[in-house]
């Protein structure tokens, strides 16, 4: 489970083999080996021996931004595997290899963007003949990817172009099955202009703590991207990976609209834009952890849908070096 403080100092620290934890005049422990990392969204105490448990145990601590991105993250000195994988990444990135990994991310994306918009219409038969508008202008898009050939330099502009075309008619989708009081005009990032946005937006911000956690878990080098370049402080393949997730995000965000459990109560105006407040950030985070922690079928096994991330970054660490 995730350990979750977002209450305005509130304080964390060690009692025997567990996390203590209070939030104004409440008290509670969570036993250490229950908890998988340790996420602080606000101004909050922390004692260096609850630190150093956390290390102990394979724990991180993610300090996340008002926006729900993190900032900052604690975590144990060791490199997580063989430096091999990193130069493995390098030495690929540009050859017809990467570009077939690249291609196998986005092609999981759109197809997970497409898969989501049937499940959707299957709870919505009345918007049956809508949705179906949708997925079927978003396939050509998806078998485009199939002939790409060459290098990734070659074809990284082709691929962006499709999966921004793709993510337009996706987004907008979305939005018409949105109550009217919470329709939106396609993606805004931070600020978020609307209420869809400003929950993705944190969503995403999650997934990209548990991605770049896996990457240094199975040795891949967060910032060494393949459809990301590489810019000073980008984790380009924490950007890369997060694409075959995105999806889940979207369908957390979209359960709290269906389930109407959004109110306009848990968003807080900031010049040119909205920013969840400490009781929607509450509210999305339990949905989201209830949904991450779901068993789903995944390459013929049972396995949660947090537990996912770290195996296919296993997986694809174990491919980079498996014929050496």
């Amino acid at each position: 489970m995730q350990l979750v403080i977002n209450t305005y100092g509130s304080y964390l620290q060690k009692s025997g083999n567990c996390f203590k934890v209070k939030v104004n005049e409440r008290v509670f422990e969570v036993a250490c080996n229950k908890v998988s990392s340790i996420l602080i969204s606000t101004a909050a105490y922390i004692t260096t021996d609850a630190i150093k448990m956390a290390m102990e145990n394979n724990i991180d601590i993610v300090f996340l931004d008002e926006f729900g991105n993190p900032y900052g993250r604690v975590w144990h000195p060791k490199l997580g595997s063989t430096t091999l994988i990193r130069r493995r990444q390098l030495e690929i990135a540009e050859t017809s290899e990467g570009l077939n990994l690249s291609l196998e991310w986005i092609k999981t994306k759109l197809s997970n963007q497409i898969e989501l918009l049937k499940k959707l219409r299957n709870t919505r038969p009345q918007r049956s003949a809508q949705i179906t508008s949708y997925i079927e202008r978003l396939t050509p898009l998806l078998e485009s990817l199939q002939n790409l050939s060459g290098t990734l330099d070659e074809r990284r502009a082709t691929i962006m172009g499709i999966e921004g075309s793709a993510g337009k008619i996706y987004f907008e989708a979305i939005s018409e099955l949105m109550p009217d009081r919470f329709k939106f005009q396609g993606r805004s990032r931070n600020p978020a202009k609307d209420e869809f946005n400003a929950l993705l937006n944190y969503a995403y911000g999650s997934l990209y703590s548990l991605v770049e956690k896996a990457c240094i878990i199975a040795g891949l080098d967060p910032y060494l991207g393949f459809i990301h370049t590489d810019n000073y402080n980008k984790k380009s393949l924490v950007f890369d990976l997060i694409e075959n997730y995105r999806a889940w995000a979207e369908e957390v965000v979209i359960n709290l609209f269906a389930k109407r459990k959004v109110k306009v109560e848990f968003f807080n105006k900031i010049p040119n834009g909205l920013v969840l407040n400490s009781d929607g950030k509450a509210a999305l985070i339990s949905e989201f952890t209830s949904f991450m922690e779901e068993s789903i079928r995944y390459r013929g096994r049972n396995i949660k849908r947090h537990n996912i991330i770290q195996y296919d970054c296993h997986r694809i660490a174990n491919e980079l070096i498996k014929d050496l």
